[in-house]
């Protein structure tokens, strides 16, 4: 029999149970409405957190130019790489531990796995924070060419600590599905650590650079500390074996992640030697022009999936029919907000270029073309693959993703060969035909998974709008190429809407609009009218 769901309500604080069972008549929107709900939380964020950064480089850029900005680049390079290296993986395969955890409905084990992961957090932190202390001046060496910069990577070390404690304390948030406080943490800490930054650079200028980059993570660690406090474990004692074996399963799957976060970067990393040395640098800002773009309205629909879908589907991974139910519905919302922004982004793929870099950049937009439609196919295969994760899969995540960016790279190489800078686009889109083939296959194995009827249809819908919007805008002149484009991302974006309201319920817009500006806008008519009625007589 499987177990209940144990759905924590983001900021509520209170655990309770969901996932009731249904009628046979009564219509499946509750998870709908769950995976919108949160990809609308985690989306409205990631845009903040973006807008407020964009602002603060703006201004940074204007304060430090360009050698201030290119010193914290390195500096923050050097951060991002020891902290990936001191993480290994743990806030990741954390998240799937806590989400485990509450899925058994036992308080004991969930006091285990927040306590051990916390420490955890808190060795690695420690350790990694020593380490970058003591090499400071050879990594100084290594990333300058000279030992002036090691007082400051000395004390940049210390946001290994803060980064450490910041990702346990961000599992355990969204292990728990706590995503409203997981999107406070966001904005709060990204507004809080501009607004301290700023200051610093205008009154020391660019030797503050690494005092605001702590005094940034600390802001963040502090944030998310204050928000996973509040989360109230029942108080345990754990034997050392309990911490060695719980730390252990959070090491095992956390090297994985570890291995293939290396992986994402690391092929792209190749493309980018491989396009510098046939087409030079130009090609190389071309390529990274278009690879950024691409991410950049599918990457919301991405995010969202992982920070609630991930722990949902974790907390039911024993059982095979709903665990497939979760995968099928998430597959569908997925599909139906990510279509029209494909196809949007396919019809002002040049327009999209020139606005965020420069006319000069006009190559990037076959590229871009070509790799929002590889995002499609990354869209319909991310849930499926986070079947993977949540039953602990290690084996099988590390050498599907190892399969898949081997033919990216190896595709990468050809296609830029045969077709110059395009080639490295469909390379993509073929890292992503190929990725769809073997996870669908091995979860079918895995959990008998099969694409619901519904999912069929409309993974062959998109698949045929989007095929037509690529060709069209690769082949037609203007105002053809654009104009078809917008059509099929209009028809498709009223197609989801559509698709969407019978699948939140009625019931529950209703209840939306009644709580938003038409419930202000009923009360004053009430009152408007209550004033116009004439008084009692007495």
């Amino acid at each position: 029999m499987a177990k209940p769901l144990v759905d924590e309500r983001a900021g509520s604080g209170q655990a309770t149970e969901s996932c009731p069972p249904r009628l046979a008549d009564e219509p499946e929107t509750t998870s709908h409405a769950e995976a919108l709900k949160s990809t609308s939380i985690i989306g409205g964020s990631t845009a903040i957190v973006i807008a407020i950064r964009m602002v603060r480089t703006k201004l940074l850029a204007l304060l430090l130019g360009p050698a201030g900005i290119g010193l914290e680049a390195i500096y923050d390079s050097v951060i991002s790489l020891a902290k990936t290296a001191v993480d290994l993986g743990i806030s990741s395969s954390g998240v799937r531990q806590i989400a485990s955890a509450m899925g058994s409905g036992s308080p004991a084990v969930i006091a285990t796995t927040v306590i051990t992961l916390r420490r955890v957090c808190l060795v690695l932190g420690i350790i990694g924070t020593v380490a970058l202390f003591l090499a400071r001046e050879p990594i100084s060496r290594l990333a300058f060419g000279n030992g002036d910069h090691a007082s400051d990577i000395g004390l940049l070390s210390i946001i290994l600590l803060f980064g450490a404690v910041m990702g346990g304390q961000g599992a355990l948030l969204q292990g728990m599905r706590r995503i409203g406080d997981l999107a406070k943490i966001n904005i709060i800490g990204s507004l809080a650590g501009a607004l301290l930054s700023i200051p610093i650079v205008y009154v020391w200028g660019r030797q503050a650079i690494p005092a605001y980059m702590v005094l940034a993570a600390g802001v963040g660690a502090f944030f998310s500390w204050s928000y996973a406090r509040r989360i109230r474990v029942e108080p345990v004692r754990i034997q050392p074996q309990q911490v060695v074996v719980e730390a252990g399963s959070l090491l095992k799957l956390g090297i994985v992640f570890l291995l293939t976060g290396l992986m994402t970067l690391g092929a792209p990393f190749l493309l980018r030697v491989f396009v510098t040395r046939q087409l030079g640098v130009d090609g190389a800002g071309q390529f990274q022009a278009a690879n950024a773009l691409s991410m950049v309205y599918v990457g919301f629909v991405l995010q969202a999936m992982g920070t609630d879908f991930f722990p949902r589907l974790t907390a039911v991974a024993g059982d095979n029919r709903r665990c497939n139910q979760l995968v099928n519905e998430q597959a569908e919302i997925s599909n139906l907000l990510a279509l029209p922004g494909i196809l949007a982004t396919l019809a002002f793929a040049p327009w999209v270029i020139q606005i965020f870099y420069s006319t000069r950049f006009d190559k990037a937009a076959e590229i871009l073309c070509w790799q929002v439609v590889g995002m499609f196919l990354r869209v319909n295969s991310w849930p499926m693959g986070y079947i993977l994760v949540a039953k602990g899969r290690a084996a099988a995540l590390f050498w599907s993703d190892l399969a898949s960016y081997t033919v990216y790279v190896l595709l990468g190489w050809l296609g830029l060969r045969l077709f110059g800078l395009p080639g490295t686009g469909m390379a993509f889109l073929g890292l992503y035909l190929f990725h769809w083939y073997i996870v669908y296959v091995i979860v079918r194995r895995v959990s008998e998974f099969s694409l619901s009827p519904r999912n069929v249809r409309l993974s062959l819908l998109g698949a045929v709008t989007v095929a037509i919007a690529l060709c069209t805008r690769l082949t037609l002149r203007e105002p053809w190429g654009t104009g078809i484009g917008c059509v099929l991302a209009l028809l498709t974006g009223l197609y989801s809407v559509r698709s969407l309201i019978p699948l939140l319920g009625i019931e529950r817009i209703n209840r939306y609009i009644r709580k938003t500006g038409l419930s202000f806008q009923l009360r004053n008519r009430d009152r408007r009218q209550r004033t116009a009625e004439p008084a009692p007589q007495g």
